[in-house]
């Protein structure tokens, strides 16, 4: 029974959570320094219930969606405006083992400036984590919650694939996992069962997302410094 309930867990995480922002929250090192850049929607209280032994720096523009209060559970919580937030980012010290940026890009008024400041705050051997919108949401059908990339008014700048691949290349970080259109398996065949559904009430849910591949994910590595 242990054993199965093992591969169960295994089977779950592979085909319902791999490469998602916790699995690679839980990746990290114990005790990791992490920044989570555009942290709304409870970040902060969703990265200490997974990872309590994280120092976490949360860094955005307002208390976006924020449930419990973000300064009881960040170590840092810092505000900025949208002119400075490259500006704020790039004044923090490089000793970072993790920099999470989850659909923050392309919200931004200066995405390559955003990202050179990220990776420059991130140590040799430390990690970065992206998800943005896929190049291929340009095409999709337009929905409540986003699923066409123009359905949310506040996206400003559709990240180019390679731009991104080129930046991290140029910063010295290695590439560990590229998925343009993130599909975990289990999700997009719940997506399949429920896209009829969504389709007529023209809405959509994290399942419908993985069986369009909204997302695209990369996680990375710094090897050295550029």
């Amino acid at each position: 029974m242990r054993r199965l309930n093992e591969w169960k867990r295994w089977a779950g995480t592979y085909y319902w959570y791999l490469y998602c922002k916790d699995q690679f929250l839980r990746a990290c090192p114990t005790g990791a320094r992490v920044l989570d850049v555009g942290c709304g929607n409870d970040s902060p209280a969703h990265f200490k219930e997974i990872r309590p032994d994280f120092y976490y720096v949360g860094l955005d523009i307002a208390d976006y969606n924020q449930i419990s209060d973000p300064r009881g559970n960040a170590d840092e919580y810092l505000l900025t405006t949208p002119e400075q937030f490259n500006v704020r980012i790039a004044e923090l010290p490089a000793t970072f083992d993790a920099v999470i940026s989850s659909h923050n890009l392309e919200h931004c008024d200066a995405p390559d400036q955003t990202l050179t400041a990220m990776l420059g705050v991130i140590k040799p051997g430390g990690r970065v984590f992206l998800a943005f919108p896929s190049e291929a949401s340009l095409h999709f059908p337009k929905r409540k919650g986003t699923l066409n990339f123009y359905d949310d008014p506040s996206h400003l700048n559709l990240r180019n694939f390679a731009a991104v691949g080129a930046a991290l290349e140029e910063h010295g970080f290695r590439i560990d996992v590229v998925k343009r259109r993130y599909r975990p398996l289990v999700r997009a065949l719940k997506g399949l069962i429920k896209e009829p559904r969504h389709r007529l009430q023209r809405t959509v849910d994290i399942d419908i997302w993985a069986l369009y591949g909204f997302e695209t994910i990369i996680w990375a590595t710094r090897t050295g410094f550029s």
